[in-house]
Parts: structure tokens; C-alpha cells; sequence
């Protein structure tokens, strides 16, 4: 059987076509692990074994043939479904809603049908017909990724019809139209999913943040009880020196001097308590600019909200500044405090029960890093545990929620481009934070 070499180069990139939406959702399922892309993916690979049948370039079979366009629409059934957004039946609470909701599934079923005649491929009408739905339904909601499908087929299948643009292509002795579509959607769709990456990249992000606050306030009642406990003992001081200077008073013995000494030291004490306030509350800030900041102070502000815990079971911390201690990098100062006190708590929560417990946190720099490591004598951490420390959900806390170490390497991999590793070492763990030095 003799072919066309146009024919045949326009087959080859068709199928080349194919070949690549295949590969560039194949790997986007591997990022993300999202069903719609590997139903997609199938949906093609089957969508290519039927034009390669179809093409009679090589073999002809039709009961694979067949075999291929079944599966082909049963993962296009998949696909549709999994990439669907919002409700499949619409909220109906009056006729007019009813009216108009009718009317815009008869356009979705005309439309489908007549896109159907056109190409003949009926996984690529299914695809159509039920992301149309998913865009007339929820209009309000804005879904582009799938709009971006639906109205560039719809545009495409209008012009089509006003023109009569199959008898007209098909006298005319041009290409297969079921190629041309094969082209078509395979290019249109690729840049549907990309935006659909894109989307859900933004997604998942705002997921982030919203679990890292809530995390925060997991631990607030720990920490407020800690903020109490700080309060108490400046308090009291104070306290101690109002009840010196009435005595002082009533005596008679109040002199200038031991005023201001007293004032001083109330001052002093009110420093402390503005401090922890300042500190517990720029803990809790959701957002901030990013900006250069001292590393000396992110960690001043998580021992600040710890300490009382840290006294609580007589743990020894200590901070070894191994490089020159006004260092500064770039980011959000809260965030590194984030990360620090969930380090930290950790090892606490870990030495509670040993014997002369010490918490080491030391910080060191090269030419164009600063690293802080956080050491304890707890003991260190299985080994089989260590790969998976930083796995979401992941604890070996019976309380714990597993999103602390996860939240904490994903701060310092995307706010501050740096890493967070961990080692067991000698009596304990080693935690290392490696952030670029601020310019």
C-alpha cells in the first residue's frame, strides 16, 4: 500500500504530538500524584495505539482497534470526572434557576453531539461534554483551567458549524480531520493542565500557610502557659518592691535615692514582661515582609517564649556564637523563630525524663552560609525513624501531630532557600539549619 509522505508526516507528528502530552503528564502525576493526570496519560497512550491502528501505517486490527477507543473512554470518563470543579448538580431554587439550568445542559448535549460528528473520537467528546457541565454549573466560581478546555473547543466547534467546515475539508481532498483533532486537543489541553499545575501548586501553598498557623496555635496553650509562668516571677517582683516603698514610706525613710533604684528596678521588670508580649505576639504575626534580620535575635525570641519550660525540668541551654554574633540573613525573622522553637521543643520534649539534660545551639557561618545547630543528650532518634522525620503526620509523639519538622524543613527550603538536615551524633541528635548569609 502505497501513502502520501505528507500524509505520513502529518501522522508522525501527530503521534509525536501524543507521545509528548503522554510523557508531560506522566511525569506532572509523578510530582504530584493527582489521579487526573495519570488517567489522562492512559486515556492518550490508548488514544495512540487507536490512530496508530486507525492509520493502517503499520498493521490493521480492529478488534484492537476497538479495544484501544473502549479504554480510551473509560479513562477519559476517569479524567473528566477527577479534573471536574465544583457540583455536578447545580442548586436549583426556583424555576427560573430550572429554566435556565435545562437550556444550558441541552447546549451541553447538542454541542457534545455535534462535536462527536465532527471529529469521531467519542474519549475526547466524553472530556468535552462533562468539563462543559462543570463549567455552565459553576460559572461563578471562576474555574479557569477548565474554562480555558471548554471555550476554546466551543469556539473552535462553532466556527466549524457556521462555516460547514467538515464537507467543505473533506471535498477539498485535505488530511483526516480525526488527525487535525488529535493535534488539536492533545496542544489545547497540555496548556489547560499546565495552568491546572499551576493552580494547584498556588493550592497547596496556601494550604501550607494555613497549617502553619494553625501549628502554632496546637501549641498555644503550652506556650501561654509558659508566657504565665514567665509573667509570675516579674510580677512578683514587682510586687516585693511596691510593698518596700510603702514601707519605706510609712517610715518616713524614703529617700531620692532609693526611689529611683526602686523605680529602676520596676523598670527593669517592665522591659522583661513588654519583651515576652512583643515576642509572643511576633511569633503569632501571619505574614511580614521579608527583610535582613539578625540570627541572634529569631533564636532570642524562641528561648524567650521556652524558657520557663526550660526551667520547668531544669534544662540547660546554652548559645555558642562561633562566628560574629550580629550575622544577618534574609526572610521572615518570625519564621526562623518558628522553626528554632519547634527544634527546640522537641528536644525538650525528649529530655524531660533524662538525667542532666542540655540543649546546645550553636552558630556558625562560611564564606556564604550561616548555620545554627541545634544539639541535645536525648538520646537520638531510631534509625528507622530518621528518614521519615520530616514526612507530614509523621510523629513518635502519642500526641504529636507530625507537622512540625515537616513544617519547619518546608520554611527554611522555601522562605529562606536553605536545608534542614538531621543526625544522630554521640548521645543525642543534631539538627542543621544552612541559610544563605544576608548581602
Amino acid at each position: 500500500m502505497e501513502f502520501d509522505i505528507n500524509l505520513i508526516l502529518f501522522y508522525g507528528v501527530t503521534f509525536g504530538i501524543l507521545i509528548m502530552t503522554i510523557v508531560y503528564t506522566f511525569i506532572r502525576y509523578l510530582y504530584s500524584k493527582e489521579a487526573f493526570y495519570i488517567s489522562y496519560c492512559f486515556m492518550q497512550i490508548f488514544s495512540l495505539i487507536y490512530i496508530i491502528l486507525y492509520s493502517k501505517l503499520y498493521f490493521t486490527n480492529n478488534f484492537f482497534k476497538e479495544l484501544s477507543l473502549v479504554l480510551a473512554s473509560i479513562f477519559a470518563l476517569f479524567f473528566a470526572i477527577s479534573y471536574y470543579e465544583g457540583k455536578f448538580l447545580p442548586k436549583i431554587t426556583n424555576y427560573k434557576e430550572l429554566f435556565l439550568n435545562t437550556f444550558l445542559l441541552n447546549v451541553v448535549i447538542l454541542t457534545a453531539f455535534y462535536h462527536y460528528l465532527l471529529f469521531e473520537y467519542f474519549p475526547y467528546t466524553i472530556i468535552y461534554a462533562v468539563l462543559f457541565i462543570s463549567t455552565v454549573f459553576n460559572i461563578k466560581q471562576g474555574f479557569k483551567p477548565t474554562m480555558i478546555y471548554v471555550i476554546g473547543w466551543s469556539i473552535f466547534c462553532i466556527l466549524l458549524f457556521i462555516f460547514d467546515f467538515k464537507d467543505f475539508y473533506i471535498n477539498r481532498g485535505y488530511f483526516d480531520l480525526v488527525l487535525v483533532v488529535f493535534a488539536l486537543e492533545a496542544m489545547l489541553f497540555t496548556i489547560s493542565i499546565a495552568y491546572k499545575y499551576n493552580d494547584l501548586k498556588k493550592q497547596n501553598m496556601e494550604f501550607e500557610k494555613m497549617v502553619l498557623q494553625q501549628s502554632k496555635f496546637v501549641k498555644s496553650g503550652e506556650m501561654i502557659a509558659n508566657i504565665t509562668h514567665q509573667f509570675r516571677q516579674p510580677l512578683n517582683n514587682i510586687s516585693y518592691i511596691l510593698i518596700n516603698i510603702k514601707k519605706r514610706f510609712e517610715n518616713q525613710k524614703l529617700d531620692e535615692v532609693y526611689f529611683e533604684k526602686k523605680v529602676n528596678q520596676v523598670n527593669e521588670q517592665l522591659n522583661f514582661l513588654s519583651k515576652t508580649v512583643d515576642d509572643f505576639k511576633e511569633f503569632y504575626l501571619q505574614e511580614k515582609e521579608k527583610d535582613d534580620f539578625l540570627v541572634k535575635e529569631a533564636i532570642s525570641n524562641a528561648i524567650t517564649i521556652l524558657s520557663s519550660a526550660l526551667q520547668k525540668h531544669n534544662i540547660a541551654l546554652e548559645l555558642n556564637f562561633e562566628t560574629y554574633e550580629n550575622i544577618k540573613v534574609f526572610g521572615v525573622k518570625n519564621e526562623l523563630s518558628q522553626v528554632i522553637l519547634s527544634l527546640v521543643s522537641n528536644s525538650i520534649d525528649v529530655l524531660k525524663s533524662k538525667e542532666f539534660p542540655k540543649i546546645s545551639i550553636n552558630i556558625l557561618s562560611s564564606s556564604a552560609e550561616v548555620i545554627i545547630e541545634i544539639l541535645d543528650n536525648g538520646g537520638g532518634i531510631k534509625a528507622k525513624n530518621l528518614k521519615k522525620i520530616f514526612e507530614p503526620y509523621f510523629s513518635t509523639k502519642e500526641e504529636g501531630t507530625g507537622l512540625g519538622l515537616y513544617l519547619s524543613k518546608l520554611i527554611i527550603e522555601e522562605s529562606f532557600s536553605g536545608k534542614l538536615e538531621v543526625c544522630n551524633i554521640k548521645d543525642g541528635v543534631k539538627f542543621s539549619i544552612f541559610i544563605e548569609k544576608a548581602i
